[in-house]
């Protein structure tokens, strides 16, 4: 009966364990939300051009006037997903009306900030890399260099920037 007792015990801690263990380090893969999503430079939409959603990656690639960026597509407010209004020029959120400009910067609305953006890296095709600085500004893309390669850490969240 102890033997039962004892192993019923070990076989729920064994396993209270095991999805603790599965949990705490969660297993993200290339090209999966949570993890490094690869972007194709031949996708990036024109400077100045409207932002592209990136469903699987769940972001925004704008590239604005000051460089690249890569923008969460949730709102900041309840988390309501705005999308890219061309009329406007701007996101707007279904749910509450907050609105963001291609920066991703706070125009109006109930949300608190401005959208939070990835942490991207870009891979030039002569190996040098340039990469979001800490308060999520853009990148800039200097004219003279091809781009090699995108890639949006979307484990790598940066909060928005306030109003």
């Amino acid at each position: 009966m102890y033997y039962i007792w004892g192993a019923s015990i070990a076989l729920l801690l064994g396993q209270a364990g095991a999805g603790f263990v599965w949990f705490t380090f969660p297993r993200f893969r290339e090209g999966e939300f949570g993890g490094i999503f690869p972007y194709n430079p031949a996708d990036l939409p024109s400077t100045g051009a409207a932002p592209e959603w990136v469903a699987a990656g769940r972001f925004h690639i704008s590239n604005t006037q000051d460089g690249l960026l890569a923008l969460y597509g949730v709102c900041t407010h309840l988390g309501c997903l705005p999308k890219w209004t061309p009329s406007n020029v701007r996101f707007e959120c279904p749910c509450h009306g907050s609105k963001f400009t291609a920066y991703g910067n706070y125009i109006e609305g109930p949300a608190p900030r401005g959208l939070d953006r990835f942490k991207t890296t870009i891979v030039f095709l002569d190996g040098t890399t340039a990469e979001t600085d800490t308060d999520g500004g853009p990148i800039p893309i200097p004219a003279d260099k091809s781009i090699a390669e995108i890639r949006v850490d979307t484990g790598a969240k940066i909060t928005g920037p306030s109003h």
